[in-house]
């Protein structure tokens, strides 16, 4: 009876294998139309998971507007549509902070681009002059300095400002979203995502109850509100620090007279998301563009009010706003950010810091079970 068994065990084992063997060989030779068909479910499904995208950015805000709203004794009706106004609250101040940012923001650094690129040659030419109006030992004139000139002078900045490309680039940008119709079924979406959160959050919890055991859904469940939290205070945190740099910066540029204040207040807080390496790039970029419109006594003024605000807001600004949820070296997060870049992109030196910051979490809690359960043999 035994024989028969391990046999037929032994015949499930190959069969199961043999199988396993087809589906893999018939996947790789039908790998294109397999990319194919997930590329249109993608599609088909973009309007949901931008929808799952907004409303979980939009979560945390709506939680802490909907606690004040039931605080609100009188009228009772605030409390008891907390939940509705919170929603109703957030979304009028998003659509008013795109407005302010398509009629005001949108332009006037379009206007100050188109600009710079067209006055490009008089700005190079000028600068270029001052600087061989200057001593021959100065610093300016160094063959590095004179060769990184050199360079910008190539660059064709017009080619990626012509009209072709900004077609394209409108295109990109309504391709990403196809169209108005999946906007607006995004827009749905996240408001029924947001108003039925604790349905949906109470019913995936069930749900993970039954399929893991105890230690594992408890497991699960700690690491998910971890990860919740550090996405949250990093992302947050990372892009209300980037809006206040961004003004504090444009603020002082245009009391000390640099051109195209707004234009480069905007790119330095843009780059001030990425930690570390985009206020370099940033700063840097700043001051060669101040040097050819406005020379080099004020590309250096400029430069040092920029690098004080980096200061204030590395030390003062940045840790108030995300507090203690990064508890990150340094060192790692430059890592982060070199790994997440090179392999994905701007996207990737964004998100991996708090990627990274959540790996760290889980080795060191591996650790620490490793030592405790050693200690406990000993």
């Amino acid at each position: 009876m035994e024989e028969k068994k391990k046999g037929l065990t032994k015949w499930i084992y190959w069969f199961t294998l043999g199988i396993a063997i087809i589906i893999v060989y018939k996947l790789l030779d039908n790998f294109s139309q397999i990319t194919d068909w997930l590329k249109g479910l993608l599609n088909i499904l973009m309007p949901f998971i931008m929808g799952l995208i907004i409303a979980y950015l939009f979560y945390i805000p709506c939680k802490k507007l909907e606690g004040i709203y039931r605080k609100i004794k009188k009228p009772k009706i605030i409390s008891k549509k907390a939940r509705g106004l919170s929603i109703i609250t957030i979304y009028i101040i998003a659509i008013l902070i795109i407005i302010i940012v398509l009629n005001f923001i949108i332009p006037s650094v379009s206007k100050s681009i188109v600009d710079f690129v067209n006055n490009f040659g008089d700005y190079y030419n000028s600068t270029m002059e001052n600087i061989n109006n200057l001593p021959e030992d100065s610093i300016w004139k160094s063959d590095i300095i004179l060769q990184l000139a050199q360079n910008i002078k190539e660059i064709d900045l017009k080619q990626y400002l012509n009209m072709e490309s900004l077609a394209e680039y409108a295109k990109g940008a309504i391709n990403a979203v196809n169209g108005i119709f999946n906007i607006f079924v995004s827009f749905i979406v996240s408001v029924y995502l947001l108003a039925e959160r604790t349905r949906i959050l109470n019913f995936l919890k069930r749900l993970a109850r039954v399929i893991f055991k105890t230690d594992a859904y408890k497991m699960i469940s700690k690491y998910f509100n971890k990860s919740n939290e550090v996405f949250f205070g990093f992302i947050g945190g990372q892009v209300l620090d980037a809006i206040v740099v961004g003004i504090l910066t444009s603020v002082a540029m245009s009391i000390i007279g640099v051109k195209y204040s707004v234009l480069l207040g905007v790119m330095i807080g843009i780059f001030n998301l990425i930690p570390y390496f985009g206020a370099i790039v940033a700063v840097a970029v700043a001051i060669i563009i101040t040097i050819f419109t406005g020379g080099i006594g004020q590309a250096i003024l400029m430069a040092v009010i920029v690098i004080i605000l980096q200061q204030i807001d590395a030390n003062i600004i940045n840790p108030k706003i995300i507090g203690g949820t990064l508890s990150i070296s340094p060192l790692l997060v430059i890592f982060a950010v070199t790994i997440g870049g090179a392999y994905f992109g701007v996207l990737g030196m964004f998100l991996a810091v708090p990627i990274f910051t959540v790996i760290k979490l889980l080795i060191e809690d591996y650790i620490d079970y490793k030592n405790i359960q050693t200690s406990n043999k000993t």
